[in-house]
């Protein structure tokens, strides 16, 4: 790795360069056993005997003449056996403790005494050595995110393994402070060949890991600071169904039940819309005959043929792009197409198109809420093709469910669902025209099978699976929830 550039001021005494550089160090690359480091004329090195313990031998070299190179080698023969010097085309070495002497404190007391004699420069290159490089067991990991019951895990370099449980950030003494060198070796270890390739190359790069008998993780890995970062996202072997995602199965089952057309599942990253979208795939799996072809980056979830036989790509190994895989799909005989995620304009004309031939498409979006989604789609495209998509989507769009997961009582989360069904006149007209104000005063029409957030919300509530302070904070419009609450909520007319 490269050397790292720190202005440190001035100075008083080498230890406390050494101890700035250590302290960078270690924030960037993990513990290093040796630091080495030089500015204009002068250069050290300094070990500690484990990743615990402090400095405890230091070799310090000095490019000096006349004055200075006197006081220093008298200064070094006033330290005795805690200090042994060497001179050599006036480069004067001073290695601390001396050969008679293993006493760390007095070598420590040497180096202030010494480098009270010298001028030390303001700015200082340096860099570290003998990093940790016992293997990282993702056995280990697996293990530690079931227990904990973590969605996530980062691993980088001057940290322990870090763990998202519940939304919220938690440092595990599982293993030690992890380096650079350890982190990189398991990215190489476990990243196929062309990821591999990929993040030498460009610096990141993702895939799937399977830990067998434990689970499946998208990993992530990339470079930050000039050191090796890895998050893993946790996938369990075993697909859940709707009941033990805690998601109406009735509406789900309906939703998987249709034959054709374009059904989304939205919500911000980390609210389980992969999940989701596989216990779908899932179900329409376990009850009907049919092809499902899934196009994925990478595959998560990996999907056993059970009524149905799946057919499940890989981005990058599989098939170039979701639009190819999409438009090479039409000609594979496909009944359902899951698409991981919609992300750029030529993946939703393409699964438009899909929705629109007999098929149906199943994919993922980022979107706060299910009303949002069509505005949210038609962004994607040029001002003179929006119109066109409207119409498009007012055609082949079925149903969005767009979701957040909410702190439970006792801990835990809980999914709280918006779904959006276009089975009235109000909604399908209002999807045409944009207007995402009648689509929400749609989807609350007693002819529409749709829901809100805020009914969502308040029934978690009822059920005391939650807070009043955690529904008012979930709750896109409080005082929708409040007169939901009180009993006193009217459902509005369309504008």
């Amino acid at each position: 790795m490269a050397e790292i550039i720190v202005g440190m001021g001035r100075q008083k005494s080498i230890r406390n360069v050494i101890a700035i550089s250590d302290e960078t160090l270690r924030k960037t690359r993990g513990v290093p056993r040796k630091v080495t480091g030089h500015s204009g004329p002068i250069e050290f090195e300094a070990e500690r005997p484990d990743y615990e313990k402090d400095f405890a031998s230091f070799t310090l070299r000095v490019t000096a003449a006349g004055p200075l190179a006197d006081k220093l080698m008298d200064a070094a023969s006033e330290l005795g056996d805690a200090c042994e010097h060497a001179a050599e085309s006036g480069v004067h070495t001073f290695v601390f403790p001396g050969p008679n002497s293993e006493d760390g404190e007095a070598a420590r007391n040497a180096v202030d005494v010494l480098s009270s004699h010298i001028t030390l420069p303001e700015i200082w290159r340096f860099d570290g050595a003998k990093y940790r490089t016992d293997s990282i067991s993702m056995e280990m990991l697996f293990k530690a995110m079931l227990q904990y019951r973590a969605t996530d895990i980062h691993l980088t370099a001057g940290k322990k393994p870090i763990f998202r449980v519940d939304n919220v950030i938690h440092i595990a003494d599982i293993i030690g402070t992890l380096s650079a060198v350890q982190i990189m070796e398991l990215i190489k270890l476990i990243a196929p060949k062309a990821q591999w390739e990929e993040f030498e190359k460009v610096k990141q790069t993702s895939f799937s890991y399977h830990q067998h008998g434990l689970g499946y993780a998208r990993a992530s890995a990339f470079i930050k600071s000039g050191s090796p970062h890895l998050t893993f996202r946790y996938l369990a072997e075993t697909i859940p169904s709707f009941e033990e995602l805690l998601i109406p199965a009735d509406m789900m089952k309906e939703l998987a039940g249709l034959q054709d057309g374009l059904l989304l599942i939205a919500g911000m990253t980390g609210s389980g819309k992969t999940t989701t979208a596989a216990a779908l795939v899932d179900w329409i799996n376990q009850n009907r005959a049919c092809h499902i072809l899934t196009i994925e980056d990478p595959v998560e979830y990996v999907h056993e043929n059970k009524k149905a036989f799946i057919s499940q790509r890989s981005l990058g190994d599989d098939v170039l792009s979701f639009v190819e895989g999409v438009e090479a799909g039409l000609r594979q005989d496909p009944d359902v197409i899951l698409i991981g995620e919609m992300r750029d304009a030529d993946t939703i004309r393409a699964a438009m198109s899909a929705a629109s031939t007999g098929h149906l498409v199943i994919s993922t979006l980022h979107s706060n809420n299910a009303s949002g989604v069509v505005n949210r789609i038609v962004s994607f495209f040029d001002p003179v093709e929006r119109d066109l998509v409207r119409m498009q989507l007012q055609d082949s769009l079925r149903g969005v469910i767009c979701q957040k997961l909410l702190p439970k009582k006792g801990g835990g989360r809980l999914p709280a669902l918006e779904v959006l069904f276009n089975d009235i006149a109000i909604i399908s007209r209002a999807i045409v025209e944009g207007d995402t104000v009648n689509i929400r005063i749609g989807m609350q029409q007693n002819l529409s099978h749709s829901m809100l957030f805020e009914h969502s919300i308040h029934q978690m509530y009822k059920d005391d699976q939650i807070t009043l302070e955690t529904a008012k904070e979930f709750a896109p419009e409080v005082d929708m929830f409040d007169q939901i609450l009180m009993g006193t909520y009217t459902i509005p007319r369309p504008v």
